[in-house]
């Protein structure tokens, strides 16, 4: 056996200890949550010091005018005019007067307790949803789906004994949660169907989600709602008509179905192959495989693209307008013209409460989303 020598030359070696340096900046709490997220690099802190500098520069101004010199009461725009010796800020007494349209629109006021209560249900329905250990969930949930619609229509609309109220005096918040919940609602499971079929076999099927899908999405919706309340009458036979909030719902579900198709599609592509194989294996039908292993995998991975669309549908609600139906943003502009309170302030302070409310509802979605996010994810190997 033969042995060969390595021979290997020592550079250098330390004979004295380093001298101790300084520990570690600390990486936990809130110093080290500033430390990583707003001055890790000189541009994000140079970033960070400039947000400040407009925050110092603007923030005090604004609670000057919105809190310090508001008017949160008063009966008339007299309260809402500067004077000489004072300078009127906001007047959320405007808001503070209007708010029962800015709600519910040009609904009688002595039937009013009948949105009331459909909103009381649905906002405690959807909190019940919400929460993860509600008793009977399940059971609510298909309560909320199934009954709780026709029996919201029963209320908002009247009739077997309750007086009718045309939907052109609902308004207000009112309209805006109808038109929105409506089309979330009916897009998705029409979005799914229609990503389904877009990625079908059947040539007949394909063809028509591909013609459904990008006809509508190469609509905008104000050109979608236009032609619900003015060129479908024309299409119809003499004597036939729809409401008009009925011909802005379908067209909003159609429109946002195209969208959610692309968005779940998506999510089916990227699922790998082995799945749809190992589904396959196990015996499972085409729609057994979609509903038990396919779509959950599909939708948990578009979670954030599916709530993206179901924010911006409920922010594009306020284009009900142009076709005469009042949401919360155009009860309050139409407000703007009420000779009792017309005065400068009301202007702005009308707008940043309709922005103050879309944004609390959009942050929702978007903070709820991102925690069922986490939850699915959880156990996920990555």
């Amino acid at each position: 056996m033969t042995v060969r020598r390595i021979e290997t030359d020592t550079v250098f070696v330390r004979k004295d200890f380093l001298p101790p340096e300084p520990p570690p900046p600390a990486l936990g709490g809130l110093p080290g949550w500033v430390r990583t997220h707003l001055f890790s690099s000189p541009l994000n802190a140079a970033v960070t010091v400039a947000m400040l500098a407009l925050i110092v520069t603007f923030l005090p101004s604004l609670v000057q005018w919105a809190f310090i010199d508001a008017v949160w009461t008063g009966d008339n725009r007299e309260v809402c005019l500067s004077k000489p010796d004072h300078v009127v800020g906001a007047c959320w007494a405007f808001i503070n007067a209007k708010f029962g349209q800015f709600m519910l629109g040009s609904y009688p006021m002595q039937l009013r307790w009948r949105p009331e209560l459909v909103l009381a249900v649905f906002f405690c329905g959807l909190a019940a949803i919400a929460y993860e250990h509600t008793p009977y969930r399940r059971n609510i949930l298909l309560f909320m789906l199934t009954a709780f619609p026709v029996l919201a229509f029963w209320l908002l609309y009247g009739g077997l004994g309750l007086e009718v109220v045309e939907t052109a005096n609902w308004g207000g918040l009112l309209v805006t949660l109808v038109v929105a919940v409506t089309g979330i609602v009916a897009s998705l499971p029409l979005g799914i169907l229609l990503a389904l079929g877009r990625r079908s076999k059947l040539p007949f099927i394909k063809i028509v989600s591909v013609v459904f899908i990008e006809f509508w999405r190469g609509v905008p919706l104000i050109t979608v709602l236009f032609m619900a309340s003015v060129m479908l009458p024309l299409f119809l036979p003499s004597g036939v008509n729809f409401d008009k909030l009925l011909r802005a719902l379908i067209g909003v579900a159609l429109l946002t179905g195209a969208y959610m198709a692309e968005t779940v599609r998506g999510g089916l592509q990227a699922i790998p192959k082995g799945q749809f194989e190992g589904a396959a294996s196990l015996g499972l039908g085409y729609w057994q495989s979609m509903r038990l292993i396919i779509l959950p995998q599909a939708l948990r991975i578009v979670i954030p693209g599916i709530v993206n669309s179901f924010i911006s549908l409920f922010k594009d609600t306020s284009l009900v307008m142009i076709i005469g139906l009042f949401d919360l943003l155009g009860s309050i502009q139409r407000n703007f013209s009420d000779v009792n309170w017309s005065s400068p302030p009301i202007a702005p302070s009308g707008l940043l409460f309709a922005a103050a409310v879309f944004w609390v509802f959009c942050f929702s979605m978007s903070r709820y989303s991102m925690y069922m996010e986490r939850k699915l994810n959880k156990g996920v190997r990555r």
